[in-house]
């Protein structure tokens, strides 16, 4: 991994590509790469860094029509020019680029490639090896790369230029995202809409295990045994202008000032005629028929998932289970008799719980997907799909996304519950547009965050975030936010387990970022907080309204008690902002992170 570029087409190829691989670079990545292919020859640019190091190696005067790109997250191999995509058989002939892992990578080695000498320590490399060598033994080149298809065990988005023919990139995926564009006088390949969305809206979504012909003026996807198959595209709902920064200096500071936007975005797109909360019969079916609901995800999602799980357990009185999809996958619980499953994936193509979701269907379970990406795998292969409608999140650490998914599922939870004939003495649509005030409230008070990370995590190594019920989880999504873009070691504990083992690592000045926005669990974290001040932690308390007393560091707007989550994130955000500001880091790509985790 991590994003697959590609143009055949009337123009030059070069700054397309890299103006595709720019779009991308949101996703994470350690070193890129494009290759070019005129009438005879391929010529291939790579490096290790940003795109902005890999322009001054391009050799611009070089006109080329076809040409394929890459930007790399490392799984084989150190990030290295050498290590870095395109990569090319031995006599040069074929070059490829590939996001995903190959399993068997090692076991093709030994069987077919024992007297190849490799440049790279990639499993990419091991791929171009073998459509080569088959290619040599006389085969087509769309024979040679469907015969290697068909031994390789993993994840692969591919797309493959032949020196000998300059009309065609090859294409095929299993598992990881890959699309083809459709233009006029040009087609594209990219695993993302938004990186090509300048050029064409139009796309064919790709199934797996489909090898695809694309030339300038025609796209033919074909399965493994060569039978033809006809698919219509799909219009891409991006705005190219939702994924420039604009004034902002960080993707992630406009993400987060755009909360206010997506919570009303989301108020009007899950609303009726009548102006009640509405989602669809089939799903609210679904939820009502389940006697338990297992949400899966990970990261950020993870986090949603466990403030959703209070949510619909609270609201609609239906058991839940939150699990990561990493491990849930090979460590299954005993299922009950009708379980449903929620999905929670900001990018819709996290390869853990695609995993999963593969899994549970071919048990013939149902599975809901909540993702902001419209078409993507999980959304495509779920039975049903809630979109948070938060457009185009780019920073890696994900801010809106998160506030969006906390909406849906209160939403979803909200909508069941008067399915089931509950009342529950909450107007949500009234809520929720408190909740968008309170977030611009809170987005207009930066200096206030700027001034508290200086104070608390300018110069320290760890710090710890602490709260009860619905805090906690939240507090374990702002010790993510911390450590992923400032590299400060952040943990999140429920404040009665610190005397349990964790209050050991309390030191002189050691910041303790506490949260206290329920009131049935106040006194109990405030007690926490004392504890922990008096083993010399310096203790930052954020609290809502009604329940501030003297000291408190910041106090946020009430609202509801159940809906906190969807507030008291906001400061958490800013802060781990500030911090990574502040200690130089780059912001909205942060080290050995990538966007969209599209490997297991």
């Amino acid at each position: 991994m991590c994003g697959i570029v590609g143009y055949i087409g009337n123009n030059d190829s070069k700054e397309i590509l890299l103006k595709g691989l720019e779009k991308l670079e949101y996703r994470g990545y350690d070193s890129a790469g494009i290759a070019v292919l005129n009438e005879s020859k391929v010529q291939v640019f790579k490096e290790k860094g940003r795109i902005a190091d890999l322009r001054n190696t391009v050799d611009f005067d070089v006109l080329a029509h076809v040409g394929i790109g890459h930007t790399r997250w490392a799984t084989h191999g150190v990030p290295s020019t050498v290590n870095a995509h395109p990569h090319q058989s031995t006599s040069g002939r074929f070059t490829l680029v590939h996001n995903g892992v190959i399993e068997n990578y090692e076991s093709l080695k030994r069987e077919y490639l024992q007297g190849v000498s490799f440049i790279s320590d990639t499993d990419t490399e091991v791929i171009v090896q073998l459509i080569g060598l088959f290619a040599g033994e006389g085969l087509a080149t769309d024979e040679a790369f469907r015969k290697t298809l068909t031994l390789l065990k993993g994840s692969y988005a591919l797309a493959l230029l032949d020196e000998q023919d300059n009309e065609t990139i090859y294409v095929a995926k299993n598992k990881s995202p890959l699309l083809v564009g459709l233009g006029e006088t040009f087609n594209v390949v990219a695993s993302d809409a938004m990186a090509m969305i300048q050029v064409t809206d139009q796309y064919v979504e790709l199934m797996d295990k489909e090898l695809v012909i694309v030339k300038e003026d025609k796209v033919v996807i074909q399965n493994l045994n060569g039978e033809i198959i006809t698919r219509d595209p799909y219009t891409a709902e991006l705005d190219a202008s939702d994924i420039e920064k604009g004034t902002y200096p960080h993707y992630m500071l406009k993400e987060i000032d755009e909360q206010p936007l997506v919570m009303r975005k989301i108020i009007q797109n899950y609303q009726d005629d009548q102006g009640n909360l509405t989602i669809d019969q089939e799903i609210i079916d679904a939820m009502n028929d389940a006697d338990r609901i297992y949400i899966i995800a990970a990261g950020t999602s993870y986090h949603a998932g466990l403030v959703g799980k209070q949510f619909i357990e609270k609201m609609a009185k239906i058991p839940v289970e939150v699990h990561i999809s990493s491990e849930f996958g090979y460590n299954m619980p005993l299922l009950p008799e009708k379980p449903l499953f929620i999905f929670i994936s900001q990018s819709g193509e996290t390869a853990d719980s695609r995993a999963v979701l593969v899994k549970v269907k071919e048990m013939g379970y149902k599975a809901i997907t909540i993702t902001n990406v419209p078409g993507s795998t999980l959304s495509r292969e779920a039975d049903y799909t809630l979109l948070l409608h938060a457009g185009p999140e780019i920073a890696v650490a994900s801010t809106k996304a998160y506030t969006a998914q906390l909406a849906v599922l209160v939403i979803l939870a909200e909508v069941t519950a008067k399915r089931r004939g509950m009342k529950l003495g909450l107007d949500l649509v009234h809520e929720l547009g408190i909740i968008a005030n309170a977030m611009e409230v809170l987005c207009n008070e930066k200096e206030e965050f700027e001034s508290i990370a200086r104070e608390f995590l300018t110069v320290t190594r760890n710090a710890f975030f602490i709260g009860r019920g619905l805090d906690f989880y939240v507090g374990l999504e702002g010790a993510l936010k911390l450590k992923e873009i400032s590299y400060i070691q952040a943990e999140g504990f429920a404040g009665g387990e610190l005397k349990h083992g964790t209050i050991a690592l309390i030191e002189e000045g050691t910041p303790v970022i506490a949260l206290a926005t329920q009131e049935s669990v106040n006194l109990g974290i405030r007690g926490n907080v004392q504890e922990v001040a008096a083993r010399g932690a310096y203790a930052c308390i954020i609290s809502m309204k009604g329940l501030e007393a003297e000291g408190d560091t910041f106090v946020i707007p009430e609202v509801h008690d159940l809906l906190t989550p969807l507030i008291s994130v906001i400061p958490l955000q800013l802060i781990s902002y500030y911090a990574a500001l502040h200690r130089d880091c780059d912001v909205d790509k942060p080290r050995n992170l990538a966007k969209s985790v599209t490997v297991e």
